[in-house]
């Protein structure tokens, strides 16, 4: 079902919406005719996965993810890192699937969405990173409790089910513009690790090849677009912090990586 170990099909993807669509919620595409008197676009459309169940496109990947592991693994229970909306969406998807998960949070995500995870029922441990950047200290402490307690180890977005899983908001948007009798010229994308980018643009690689896909990063954590521009993963320095606090990662997975090359963004 993948074309390489990384990049998921289009069977792929439709086997995955297939399956996360009858747990998720279908979120609007919002028409903005001020947006579109802005920017001088003919439409523009907005797509709100902020008012997905458990705040985010994540569960998408998530439930996807939890729905891919062995018996064994689901019995045993799970453990990932997250600043904050992965750890919404897998803690939401492993209340409704029975799956126990463990989630470490840096200790200044924000507490809003802490709480929201320990709300759906997941175990939160917190890191305390000081100078070093904080995903590194929470990855390691996540694969030392893989390691003690036997709980399989997830990747927020570093991995090609999860990319698979995210690309249901492509899918879904693609289904939402023919029914308005619309096609995307262009179509923006936030990229943290890439997980959404990665799944959204191999949706419309596949379905929609004449879109445009511009990824939009925070300053200071563009290691995807400087990824791209050189051809192979690069790790940007610890930046400033950003108000965008879900696309403060460092640097894009290997899975997004080339899930983006592939789609040709």
């Amino acid at each position: 079902m993948m074309t390489d170990l990384l990049v998921p099909t289009l069977d792929h993807l439709m086997q995955a919406y297939a399956v996360t669509s009858q747990a998720t919620q279908v979120t609007p595409l919002l028409e903005s005719t001020a947006l579109a008197k802005e920017t001088g676009a003919a439409r523009v459309f907005i797509k709100p996965e902020s008012l997905q169940w458990a705040g985010s496109f994540k569960v998408r990947g998530a439930y996807w993810r939890l729905k891919r592991l062995s018996p064994d693994e689901a019995r045993k229970g799970v453990v990932a890192y997250s600043s904050g909306n992965f750890a919404q969406g897998l803690a939401a998807a492993g209340q409704a699937l029975g799956i126990p998960v463990t989630i470490v949070m840096p200790i200044d995500a924000p507490a809003a969405k802490r709480d929201a995870t320990s709300g759906y029922g997941a175990r939160v441990v917190l890191t305390d990173h000081g100078d070093r950047a904080r995903e590194e200290v929470a990855a390691a402490k996540a694969r030392e409790i893989a390691e003690t307690e036997g709980l399989a180890l997830l990747h927020p977005f570093d991995d090609p089910e999860i990319v698979a899983g995210q690309a249901g908001a492509g899918l879904e948007a693609l289904d939402q513009l023919s029914a308005k009798d619309a096609s995307a010229d262009l179509l923006f994308c936030s990229v943290g690790g890439g997980g959404l980018i990665g799944g959204v643009s191999l949706a419309f690689h596949y379905l929609s090849p004449a879109t445009e896909i511009i990824g939009v990063e925070p300053e200071g954590f563009n290691g995807m677009g400087s990824s791209l521009a050189h051809g192979s993963i690069e790790t940007m320095p610890i930046g400033p912090k950003s108000i965008c606090d879900g696309l403060m990662s460092r640097r894009p997975g290997d899975a997004p990586f080339a899930a983006v090359k592939a789609a040709g963004v």
